[in-house]
């Protein structure tokens, strides 16, 4: 909880006069102004602020160096213009973990004085830049005090002063950002409540789908317009620990439906359902040094239980390679007793990262891991092969996402395994490749690890039996699976879904409802929608009919294309006298006229047509965008085209680290600078199991395009998340 007392009494040495004014909380200056309107005390004029904080683009080893802006409620914040003025690339808004952590502050209550929550360690990396136009005039400056339901109202000298107070803060800077000043906000008049009119609810309805709408283009800041879409979509919530987040009903339905999907294949193979405890101890843990090294600094460690410290920590399950394996050898003792073909839903912690991205980097996640034992290489290959297919089949025919099916590289391929296979997605407005799912052949290198073995079967009867090394395969997939899906279909409107994973496919909307119409014309229109609802749902589609009475059905339309429902129906007057309903596509926003005896074909059959179409126009989209590249002076111009790159490559690892180190943007001296594209050198993304045929790799001929080496394959480089 905020300590608003100590900071009232620190402003008040500074020249604060009168106490805050209290208001009901609110989460935007409109809002801020409104509450204002009703309230007493206030000063005669005063202007409203904004104070954002930004973060600038930097390594990830470096400490986060947020930019703390104090502008007018008027003067727009260029992004652009703060970075050339602090010689700073590529700033972002600063995402709520920032705010919380560092300024331990949440959205609609940053103000100047959460810099005085700033821990010492951080503050020296913070930066203040503030509105020139604040600190002309004798207006008063109104700021929350720590919590949106408090506004206190200082001169610029009192901000000032504060500012020059904050031990440690050392980069403070005015800035003119030529905005046109405005004149003072005069004290608003409270005006009596009136009786609204249908079309000044209909405004008011219009004014809330803004407020409440995607604000972010696609096109202008793809990472804050991605996290604006799960957030408003209600696919996720955010909660009170940095980095995780609350799953909610729209996205547990996705995961779901995931779950049942892959669930069946597996089954259908012979893998069988179990769930081993989270908690590893270290000792266990540490007995793989090679395979939890890379996990190591992800770690979330259990030391306590009340006030009593463990006398041994405990971990929590990064993954459950080490936790399942020792208990393998226990249960396998014999060629018979294989093949093991273990699976389990649940969820890992990973811990150390500074920027949680939804569904694609938390703290915590949903994932499936499957562990299987057999006996011999082939049979372990072949799993892993047909898990890779499984996982393919999860994208392109529920989540209508293409994939190319691939090998990692020896740089990328799973620590402690010999061969990981992969499915690769594609991400066009960023250009950008992204790891959907990996299924692992682990060879013998867990089972040499843990001593899982079996006696050859072939060895001669009567003498003591030969120990073998059983072979290992596994493989997982996550929610991430839901991240790739949001980014690829989803627009500036809000979420689009599948139909397949889409929890509500068909939405219905009572239309053409007026002040005319009379009570037994609107329960004619709400019993048409609902009858509409019951003939469908008896043909298996999930419909759903929306007759809140309080929305308008403009609101109620952007309140379901937010929530990316497949199919709208809309039921009018006129429609139950045509004995037709207007059905309208929210991928295409294509309109038909269908006849209501034809609803149970017509509707499944769109939803079918529809999931096919998104399907085909991310695959025409992805091939477009992948290019064969045979020079290495094409290479960086097509990752600057937001492409990914199929080279002739050597699969050398010093060479993979030289692709990486050469086409990184900094060092292209002679490219110019462009902030919204990414800065990160290409890696490998796969080697694809489909190769090229035009030109083909000729061995002994094919030069790797980057070191001139014989090239042995085709391999897939792209930046990448």
């Amino acid at each position: 909880m905020a300590d608003t007392s100590a900071l009232v009494s620190k402003l008040s040495s500074l020249g604060l006069k009168d106490s805050p004014v209290e208001h009901v909380a609110v989460e935007n200056n409109e809002q801020w102004a409104e509450a204002l309107a009703t309230a007493s005390g206030l000063p005669s004029s005063y202007m409203l602020t904004k104070t954002l904080v930004f973060k600038p683009k930097q390594p990830k080893s470096e400490p986060i160096a947020p930019i703390v802006v104090v502008i007018k409620e008027t003067t727009t914040a260029s992004s652009k213009a703060i970075g050339t003025e602090l010689k700073l690339k590529d700033l972002r808004l600063a995402n709520e973990d920032v705010l919380k952590d560092v300024f331990q502050t949440a959205r609609g209550s940053v103000s100047p004085f959460a810099l005085g929550q700033v821990p010492q360690e951080h503050i020296g990396n913070v930066r203040v830049v503030i509105d020139k136009a604040l600190l002309t005039g004798d207006a008063q400056i109104a700021f929350h005090p720590l919590n949106s339901s408090q506004t206190v109202f200082v001169d610029s000298a009192a901000l000032k002063a504060y500012i020059a107070s904050i031990e440690g803060l050392q980069h403070v800077v005015e800035m003119d950002f030529t905005a046109e000043p405005a004149a003072p906000v005069p004290k608003p008049a409270a005006k009596p409540a009136a009786k609204k009119s249908s079309a000044a609810a209909k405004t008011e309805d219009t004014a809330g789908q803004n407020k409440l709408g995607i604000q972010t283009p696609k096109s202008a800041d793809f990472s804050e317009w991605y996290t604006e879409v799960v957030l408003k979509s209600e696919l996720l919530s955010r909660y009170d620990v940095s980095g995780c987040y609350i799953v909610r009903p729209r996205a547990y339905f996705v995961w779901q439906q995931i779950q049942e999907f892959f669930d069946a294949g597996i089954k259908g193979m012979g893998v069988k359902n179990c769930y081993f405890p989270m908690f590893v101890s270290s000792q266990v843990l540490e007995r793989e040094k090679d395979h939890i090294e890379g996990f190591a600094p992800e770690v979330a460690w259990v030391t306590r239980a009340g006030s009593k410290e463990l006398n041994e920590p405990l971990a929590i399950r990064p993954t459950s390679e080490t936790v399942m394996y020792p208990y393998f050898g226990d249960w396998i003792r014999s060629h018979r007793d294989l093949p093991l073909r273990l699976n389990q839903w649940c969820s890992v912690v990973r811990w150390e990262f500074k920027n949680p991205q939804p569904f694609l980097r938390t703290r915590e996640f949903l994932w499936q891991e499957g562990h299987c034992a057999y006996f011999g290489k082939e049979q372990a290959m072949r799993e892993t092969l047909e898990i890779l297919t499984l996982y393919r089949r999860v994208y392109e025919e529920l989540l209508a996402v293409p994939v190319i099916e691939g090998e990692k590289s020896e740089k990328e391929k799973f620590a402690g395994g010999v061969t990981t296979t992969t499915v690769e997605g594609f991400i066009p407005d960023t250009g950008r490749g992204i790891q959907g799912g990996t299924s692992h052949y682990l060879g013998q290198n867990f089972s040499k690890m843990f001593n899982v073995v079996v006696e050859d079967p072939a060895s001669e009867a009567g003498a003591e039996r030969a120990k073998l090394h059983v072979h290992q395969a596994s493989w997982g997939l996550s929610t991430r699976t839901i991240g790739v899906m949001v980014m690829l279909h989803s627009d500036d409107k809000g979420l689009v879904l599948p139909p397949r994973v889409a929890e509500t496919q068909v939405i219905i909307v009572p239309c053409g409802v007026n002040a005319k119409t009379t009570s037994e014309q609107r329960a004619a229109i709400n019993d048409a929608c609902l009858s509409v609802e019951a003939r469908l749902r008896s043909v298996g589609v999930r419909a759903e009919a929306d007759l809140r009475d309080d929305k308008t059905p403009a609101f109620k339309f952007n309140h379901w294309e937010l929530r990316g429902v497949p199919v709208r129906i809309e039921i009018g007057p006129k429609d139950l006298e045509s004995h037709k309903v207007t059905t309208v596509r929210r991928d295409t926003g294509a309109r038909d006229a269908v006849h209501t005896d034809a609803l149970e074909t017509t509707v499944p059959l769109m939803m079918v047509t529809m999931q096919a179409e998104m399907l085909a126009r991310a695959r025409k989209i992805m091939d477009e965008r992948v290019k064969i590249v045979l020079e290495w002076a094409d290479f960086v111009p097509a990752l600057n085209a937001k492409c990914l790159a199929l080279i002739p490559w050597c699969e050398r690892e010093v060479c993979e680290e030289q692709i990486k180190k050469r086409s990184t943007r900094d060092v292209m001296a002679d490219e110019p600078e462009n902030e919204r594209e990414p800065s990160m050198g290409a890696k490998s993304l796969c080697l694809p199991y489909k190769q090229p045929e035009n030109p083909p790799i000729v061995p002994g001929q094919t030069k790797c395009i980057q070191c001139g080496e014989d090239a042995k394959r085709y391999a897939l480089f792209g930046r990448s998340y």
